[in-house]
């Protein structure tokens, strides 16, 4: 983002730079502004500017700042400057800046700013920087093969986590600083050789074309950019894994990683890859071919069988085996509530469930989800409430949603759900009709950055396979990569030529 105001200049006065810093940073107590004299009889004049918790290692011996201070202390004025004009630190990571702002930013960022009287530039020397969780394991998407690292809050840390897959120069990591308060740092990773320049170029131009007061969190940086803003169903795609982020760049994707933000956005989003999981291509592709076809059904149970049970009882009963109409009929007798009525009131309390098995926290979250559902299904139905088949259909349209590896992929269908109800509710199957209608031609005229919501289903490979797609195909046969890489990047995989 561009700065609101011109910069003002570090001067070789230090003083003048005091003023102004302690200018700008009054009433900030964690900001800590330490003047002290180093050299030979302590005749020069410095001054170290750092976040209290940020930099509490600093005067360490063992610390790259301890010894450049240590070594201050043993030289003489003049071969201080020197020292600093021409060796550069090369003890540490330092980088001069020009412009006291920038130096403020550079603070701000978790790092010691340090400022030497007669020299006309400050010192950023990184530090260990703010507080941080570590490398954990993915919560949100567990797998049983494959690695259990997940991305944590730093932003540097899940860039180097990335970069730990691909040891590669033509991966790029481009830096933004978005929120004119907050200036939260956001990275764009991509390969090279393999984005189009175009997509590229959208990213960019929409990271830059907004100006917010802070971004804390990348779903509000999803929001901000994305196409489509009133559809239900997510044009990024997210992930806290860093091998899933890798797999997407190796297609010609685009990953942004936010700080604060364990979760990394994957642009351009389409259907097959929301209801792919990382450890599909780990596993032998029979079985993870089965797994998809699962996750597909899943995904049409969790929409349309509420809506489709309503459609049958009360309009289309002539389907239905003799016995079975029979039963369902006992099995509503005294339910002083319309099916309609009696379905949605048990969504809505499942919904309610599992609003609190997530916010309660710990291992009580989760007792709360189970004994919630069977407590109040079974009292709802010895009350005559709701009847029994009702119980069971809301538990297997929650279990489909459940199965789908994307949540916020999956949150659309559950408040898709609620539209099929009411169509077949009181429309019947033509009811299910129109609503299927509807939803696969709003999923056909989505674009997220150029590229069809539907692809692959609405494009057929030429030659080879690229592997997208509702069956997996062996991974000797995923020959080609998607349409989001460069046409001379296309293959994918191929043989080595026998030596001569």
């Amino acid at each position: 983002m561009k700065k609101l105001e011109e910069s003002r200049k570090v001067t070789a006065n230090l003083r003048e730079n005091e003023k102004y810093l302690r200018s700008r940073l009054e009433n900030c107590s964690d900001i800590l502004i330490r003047p002290m004299r180093l050299g030979d009889k302590h005749k020069v004049d410095c001054l170290m500017v750092y976040i209290e918790v940020a930099v509490s290692n600093m005067m360490l011996d063992d610390s790259a700042l301890g010894k450049m201070i240590n070594h201050f202390w043993e030289i003489s004025p003049e071969d201080i400057q020197e020292f600093v004009r021409h060796n550069s630190l090369g003890i540490a990571d330092v980088k001069k800046l020009e412009n006291l702002d920038e130096s403020i930013d550079a603070m701000l960022a978790g790092n010691a700013v340090f400022f030497i009287d007669g020299y006309d530039k400050a010192m950023k020397i990184s530090s260990k920087g703010y507080p941080s969780t570590g490398v954990m394991e993915a919560e949100s998407e567990k797998v049983l093969r494959g690695s259990r690292e997940g991305f944590s809050d730093s932003v540097k840390s899940n860039s180097a986590l990335v970069r730990k897959r691909l040891r590669d120069t033509r991966l790029k990591v481009e830096e933004y600083k978005i929120g004119v308060r907050s200036h939260t740092l956001t990275q764009v990773l991509y390969m090279d050789d393999l984005v189009h320049e175009g997509l590229l170029e959208e990213v960019k131009e929409r990271l830059e074309e907004f100006q917010i007061d802070g971004i804390l969190d990348s779903g509000m940086l999803e929001q901000l950019t994305e196409d489509v803003w009133y559809s239900p169903f997510p044009q990024y795609q997210t992930t806290e894994r860093p091998d899933r982020a890798v797999q997407e760049i190796l297609k010609g994707k685009v990953v942004i990683l936010c700080d604060n933000s364990p979760e990394a956005l994957i642009l351009p989003g389409n259907f097959s890859s929301f209801m792919e999981s990382s450890e599909d291509w780990y596993h032998r592709f029979e079985m993870a071919s089965f797994l998809r076809i699962l996750r597909y059904l899943a995904v049409i149970m969790a929409t349309v069988l509420p809506g489709l049970y309503l459609a049958v009882i009360r309009f289309h009963t002539q389907i239905l085996p003799s016995a079975l109409i029979l039963s369902f009929a006992e099995a509503r007798e005294g339910v002083p509530f319309s099916s309609v009525v009696e379905l949605i009131f048990l969504e809505l309390a499942f919904e309610l469930i599992r609003e609190a098995g997530v916010r309660v926290p710990g291992s009580l979250g989760n007792a709360i989800g189970i004994v919630g559902g069977l407590v109040i299904g079974q009292a709802a139905v010895e009350a005559n409430l709701v009847s029994p088949i009702v119980v069971m259909i809301v538990a297997l349209t929650a279990l489909g949603s459940m199965t789908v590896p994307n949540e916020e992929f999956a949150a659309a269908f559950r408040l898709v759900k609620y539209g099929f109800l009411i169509l077949g509710g009181y429309l019947g199957i033509y009811g299910i009709v129109l609503g299927i209608y509807l939803v696969i031609g709003h999923l056909a005229g989505l674009i997220s950055f150029g590229i069809p919501y539907l692809v692959p289903f609405i494009k057929k490979e030429q030659k080879g396979s690229s592997g997208e797609g509702v069956l997996r195909v062996p991974l000797r046969k995923r020959v080609l990569r998607p349409l989001y890489a460069r046409e001379e990047q296309k293959i994918r995989l191929k043989r080595k030529e026998s030596g001569s």
